[in-house]
């Protein structure tokens, strides 16, 4: 495969990956140097360092294999099937040099990509994150929403505050902890100068209520977390204050208990996190109000530290 090649599969693949994620992530920000690539070289294989193809659609299989390994939306399946398209071209074509169609642009407006993909450098706005949130199908609690929860808050927030998941209130409001445990979550931020329409932006791992509240399972986290992850680096928040269980399991990657993650900080990708209980832990049992109370002002205390 020549340098021009990779170099097409490689915009093709930051450009999907850009669309589904919502943003460039740090694996494709760089590019490689395709005259010296070396170590785990994923364009080279013993097919591909010939330099006659005999089976030239084999390139294509294996990119859409990697693309269909991400997160799928429906966009992006569309994508894939203009793809295949393509495929069917190059399995026509006798000569053996045109393994890439010089249809496929390298910017992200190619019409062989969906339209509404993003340039390859620009992250989604809050509202086309929303927007691809609403539009959402990517697992069965679509079937059983009344509304999608994307978050609330401001833009470029001094705390990220994630929870769990949406609850009836939420899911009848679309609005992220608006029943009793949003009300407590309030007065708990406003208790250290904390507010979700001044200096916050509430969210939570997954963006449409569990049929009867129960845990999100862990396919239906893995289908939404990539919009959350849009969101953390759209928003870039200053700290990001984990409540509960759920939350902290995903975003440090543990199974270690809230009682045993409180009372320290985290770094995630940069941002320092804390961990503290959910609100609605509180509700159930009062004798948690002590600790989150601790955890409020340890939050609190770093804020002012390191305005210093």
């Amino acid at each position: 495969m020549n340098k021009e090649d990779k170099q097409q599969i490689f915009n093709l693949l930051k450009t999907c990956d850009a669309y589904i994620y919502g943003y460039t992530r740090d694996s494709f920000i760089n590019t490689p140097d395709f005259d010296n690539f070396q170590g785990n070289d994923v364009f080279s294989n013993e097919i591909t360092k010939n330099k006659e193809l005999k089976n030239p659609s084999l390139q294509y299989s294996q990119t859409i294999q990697t693309i269909q390994s991400a997160p799928s939306t429906l966009s992006a399946q569309s994508s894939l099937a203009s793809l295949n398209g393509q495929v069917s071209q190059v399995k026509s074509s006798t000569t053996p040099q045109n393994t890439i169609p010089t249809t496929l642009s390298n910017t992200a407006t190619s019409s062989d990509i969906a339209t509404d993909v993003p340039n390859q450098n620009h992250s989604h706005t809050l509202s086309e994150i929303n927007a691809k949130i609403a539009r959402c199908t990517r697992c069965g609690l679509a079937r059983t929403r009344n509304n999608v929860v994307p978050g609330q808050g401001v833009e470029n927030p001094l705390v990220m505050v994630i929870g769990e998941a949406p609850g009836y209130d939420e899911d009848m409001k679309g609005q992220p902890f608006v029943g009793r445990a949003g009300m407590l979550l309030d007065k708990m931020l406003a208790a250290i100068q904390l507010d979700r329409n001044t200096n916050c932006y509430i969210a939570n791992i997954i963006k449409c209520r569990p049929p009867q509240n129960r845990d999100p399972f862990l396919d239906e986290q893995a289908s939404c977390f990539s919009f959350l992850e849009a969101q953390i680096h759209l928003l870039k928040p200053k700290y990001i204050l984990c409540m509960g269980r759920i939350s902290s399991h995903k975003l440090l990657n543990t199974e270690s208990s809230v009682g045993n993650l409180r009372g320290k900080f985290f770094d995630y990708n940069g941002i320092p996190l804390l961990v503290t209980y959910h609100p609605s832990a509180l509700l159930r049992n009062e004798d948690l109000k002590r600790p989150a109370w601790e955890d409020l002002k340890l939050l609190r205390k770093r804020i002012d530290d390191d305005k210093k």
